[in-house]
């Protein structure tokens, strides 16, 4: 018998990434996502939902986040889904479950530069895998070689 953890979503971030480092010094970087759904209800009166997602990236990719994206931006991401649970100051049990995000495209351009022109060209948006290997620590990734 198989099963499947996988969420796909397309949104907005609700709010800037916030990086964090772990005792290990693994990079953790956590942030909001809200997707929207409209239909037209029986009356035919155009309806709208809005779902907010907790997304959590690890590695060379929770840095790459941290420094690319930023409150509203539009992005791709596919993960899993986990839930944790932990006690709360006060007591209380507290869950919440996160797409622990392992593909991430860009689908804006963000903010452009100041004296740019549009480009007639399409944009291709970068993706960035979270399986690459991670760079071992003498590396450093220089901006020229981001693919965006």
């Amino acid at each position: 018998m198989y099963s499947l953890n996988r969420a796909t979503l397309i949104g907005n971030l609700t709010r800037d990434p916030e990086v964090r480092q772990t005792p290990s010094g693994q990079s953790v970087c956590s942030f909001g996502l809200a997707t929207n759904r409209s239909w037209n209800d029986n009356t035919g009166k155009k309806q709208e939902q809005v779902e907010f997602h907790s997304l959590v990236a690890w590695g060379k990719l929770a840095e790459i986040c941290g420094q690319y994206l930023a409150k509203g931006r539009k992005i791709y991401a596919e993960g899993r889904l986990q839930t944790r649970e932990w006690e709360a100051q006060d007591g209380a049990k507290r869950t919440r479950t996160e797409i622990i995000i392992e593909n991430l495209i860009i689908l804006d351009r963000g903010n452009a530069t100041a004296g740019s022109s549009a480009s007639s060209s399409p944009f291709t948006p970068p993706q960035v895998p979270a399986n690459e290997p991670t760079a071992a620590p003498e590396e450093e990734i220089k901006i020229e070689e981001i693919p965006f």
